[in-house]
């Protein structure tokens, strides 16, 4: 195991809250998991029987959480930055993508009378718009319910 971090002494209101996301049942999995580790450590057991308790693989796990709750408080209970899918587009690329979708395609100019994943993929790219894979424009509500597209 890497250094162990000693945890801070809790405030009543993190202790509060502790226990409250640990027993939720309608809270995140991971931010109970993190909850009961936190409180495990808390009660003066291992980091190792910690991460049992709170179905972790190691300690040092748990290890890294203590560090990070040290530094963050209760925020350490959220996903750290850094994680999930990265964004593709910009908001204003979206906005752009979204606009084009929306508007009625004219036969001449975008040789389609409705929108298909690659005719619309064409009309971006003419619009100096980086395309890359439309397939997540199908999966869009807003995509999805508008009236000029087909799949």
């Amino acid at each position: 195991m890497k250094t162990a971090h000693p945890l801070r002494a809790l405030t009543a209101e993190e202790a509060r809250a502790l226990q409250h996301s640990a027993k939720a049942t309608s809270a995140r999995v991971d931010v109970v998991q993190r909850a009961r580790a936190l409180l495990a450590v808390t009660a003066g057991q291992s980091y190792t029987h910690a991460a049992r308790a709170a179905e972790y693989k190691s300690g040092d796990s748990v290890s890294q959480l203590v560090e990070r709750f040290n530094q963050q408080g209760l925020a350490a209970l959220r996903l750290a930055g850094g994680r999930g899918r990265k964004v593709q587009y910009s908001a204003a690329q979206r906005e752009r993508i979204l606009a084009e979708l929306q508007r009625v395609p004219e036969r001449t100019h975008d040789a389609t009378a409705t929108w298909s994943l690659t005719m619309l993929e064409r009309a971006l790219r003419r619009e100096a718009l980086p395309v890359r894979g439309g397939l997540w424009l199908w999966q869009d509500p807003d995509v999805v319910s508008h009236r000029h597209c087909r799949p």
